[in-house]
C-alpha cells in the first residue's frame, strides 16, 4: 500500500505527527507494536500522575485535621491505587485510538523497520511481514529505561519506571538510584504510602538539572517526609540477595552496604535505535541519537526523526511539537526551528518543580548581568489559606535589556504556572509588562508577578 506519509511510533510525538499529517491532507498511517499512545499514555506520564495522585489523596486525608475535618486513619489500598493508574493508561490510550479513526489515520500493529526506497516493513505478533510505501517516513520510535552492567534489572526485585507502576505488592524497603524527574517522583509517592525510600544519587545536588536553590529545597523537604537522601555517591553494585536486594555505594566516608526490598533503577533512558533499520538505509546516529537538521530531516532524503531518539529534551511536550514542525514543514507551511531555549520541565513531586530557561548560574556562567527576585510561598495569602506555604517563585532577568532569561518554581501547582513564563518569554516580554498586568488575589500565580517586582526592587509584600 502506498501513502504520503507513515509514521513509526504512536507516543506523543509519533500519533500527534500522524493526526496532523491526515490534518492538513496527507494520506497517512502508523505503525505500533505495543499500545497506541506510546510510553507516555501508558508506562510514562499519565499512569505516575495517578499514582501520584493517589498518594496525594492519602496525604490530604492524613491531615485532615489542619483543616477541621474529622476523617477516620486513612488506609493505603496499593493494589486499588495500582488498578486506577492502569485504567486511566487505558482510558487514555482508547482516547488516542478515537482521535486516530476520526481523522482516517490507518493504524498498523507490529513492528516498524525502514528500509531503502521509503519502504516500511511491518512484522506482526504472528511473524507475517507486509511492505508499505511512502512519500514521507517519520521514525517516533521513543526511548526504554537505561540499563546500566552493574545494576543489572531482572523486572522483579531490580527494576525500571515500568515495573515500578505495576508492583504485585507493596515493598517495605526500596532503593531510588537517581534523582531525576523519574526517580524523585517514585521516591515519592512510596515513601507518602509507607515505604521507607533511599534516594542516591551521584551529583552534588537532587533533580540535578534544576536551580541549586530548588535542589535543596527538594531535598530539605524528601528529608522532612523520612526519604533517606545520598548525594555524591557512586553505586557499585546493585544486586538480589537471599531476602531482597544488596546495593554497594562508595560514599566521602568509604564503602557502605544498603539492603533492601526492591531497587528503582532511574538513572536515564535509552533511545530506541535498534532493529528499525536505520544501517540499511545509510541514516546516521551520534551518541546514541538520531541526526537531524532544525525540520528533523535525517541525512536520507525522506526520512525523519523525532522525540526521544534525537538530540533534546527526552519530554512528550517536546516530541509533540516536534511532531508538529516537521510535518508542516513537510506540507510547505511556514515554520521556524523550536526554541529548545523555552522548554518548560516539570517535576510532580510534592512540592512539585517547574523551570524554564536560564538558572541564576548559567546564566552568570553566560556573561549576562542579572537581576534575581524571589517570592517566598509563606508570604502568600492563598498558599497559607491552602496550608501549601512551601517553596517559592524565582525570576532571572537581564539587567541591561531585560531580557527574561529563566524562572524557577518550587510549591503547590506550580507545574500549571509556569506556562506564563513560557507565553511570556516567547512574546519578548519585559518584566515591567508582567507587573502591569493585574493578577487575580488571592491566588498562587500572583507570586510569579510579586517575584518579578522584587527583582525590580518594587515589591510590596515582602
Amino acid at each position: 500500500m502506498n501513502y504520503d506519509i507513515i509514521v513509526i511510533g504512536s507516543g506523543p510525538g509519533g500519533y500527534v505527527a500522524a493526526i496532523r499529517a491526515s490534518q492538513l491532507g496527507f494520506r497517512t498511517a502508523v505503525v505500533e507494536k505495543a499500545e497506541v499512545g506510546g510510553i507516555c499514555l501508558n508506562w510514562g506520564c499519565i499512569p505516575t500522575k495517578a499514582l501520584l495522585k493517589s498518594a496525594s489523596v492519602f496525604q490530604y486525608v492524613q491531615h485532615a485535621a489542619d483543616y477541621g475535618v474529622v476523617a477516620e486513619e486513612p488506609k493505603v489500598n496499593f493494589s486499588a491505587m495500582v488498578t486506577r493508574s492502569r485504567n486511566v493508561a487505558e482510558s487514555m490510550s482508547k482516547g488516542v485510538q478515537f482521535l486516530l479513526k476520526k481523522y482516517k489515520v490507518d493504524q498498523i500493529t507490529g513492528t516498524g523497520k525502514v528500509k531503502p526506497g521509503k519502504i516500511v516493513e511491518v512484522t506482526d505478533a504472528n511473524g507475517l511481514v507486509s511492505e508499505y510505501a511512502a512519500n514521507h517516513i517519520i521514525l517516533a520510535t521513543g526511548a526504554r529505561s537505561r540499563q546500566l552492567p552493574n545494576i543489572k534489572q531482572d523486572g522483579i526485585r531490580i527494576f525500571g519506571y515500568r515495573e515500578a507502576m505495576t508492583l504485585p505488592e507493596q515493598p517495605k524497603t526500596m532503593v531510588v538510584i537517581g534523582s531525576g524527574a523519574i526517580g524523585s517522583e517514585f521516591a515519592w509517592f512510596y515513601q507518602t504510602i509507607g515505604t521507607k525510600v533511599t534516594l542516591i544519587e551521584l551529583l552534588p545536588n537532587i533533580v540535578p538539572v534544576e536551580d541549586e536553590e530548588v535542589s535543596k529545597t527538594l531535598e530539605r523537604s524528601f528529608k522532612k517526609a523520612g526519604i533517606k537522601v545520598m548525594t555524591g555517591v557512586t553505586v557499585e553494585s546493585a544486586e538480589k540477595s537471599e531476602n531482597g536486594c544488596k546495593v554497594i555505594v562508595s560514599t566521602k566516608k568509604g564503602v557502605e552496604i544498603i539492603e533492601s526490598d526492591v531497587v528503582l533503577s532511574a538513572v536515564g533512558i535509552a533511545s530506541n535505535l535498534e532493529g528499525i533499520g536505520l544501517e540499511d538505509v545509510g541514516i546516521t546516529t551520534e551518541k546514541g541519537k538520531v541526526i537531524v537538521d532544525d525540520f528533523y530531516r535525517t541525512v536520507i532524503e525522506g526520512y525523519y526523526a523525532i522525540g526521544d531518539i534525537v538530540k533534546g529534551p527526552a519530554l512528550a511536550h517536546v516530541a509533540s511539537h516536534e511532531a508538529i514542525t516537521c510535518v508542516e514543514k513537510i506540507a510547505g507551511l511556514p515554520v521556524e526551528p523550536l526554541d529548545y531555549g523555552n522548554i518548560p520541565g516539570c517535576t510532580y513531586t510534592h512540592p512539585e518543580i517547574a523551570s524554564v530557561g536560564h538558572t541564576e548560574k548559567s546564566a552568570k556562567e553566560a556573561g549576562y548581568e542579572i537581576l534575581v527576585g524571589k517570592f517566598p510561598f509563606t508570604a502568600s495569602g492563598k498558599a497559607t489559606a491552602s496550608g501549601a506555604r512551601e517553596g517559592f517563585i524565582k525570576v532571572i532577568f537581564d539587567a541591561k535589556y531585560g531580557e527574561w532569561l529563566g524562572a524557577h518554581m518550587i510549591g503547590e501547582n506550580v507545574t500549571e504556572m509556569i506556562s506564563e513564563v513560557v507565553v511570556a518569554r516567547k512574546l519578548e516580554t519585559t518584566g515591567r509588562e508582567i507587573m502591569e498586568s493585574v493578577h487575580p488575589h488571592p491566588t498562587l500565580s500572583e507570586a510569579i508577578m510579586e517575584a518579578v517586582a522584587h527583582a525590580y526592587g518594587q515589591t510590596v509584600h515582602l
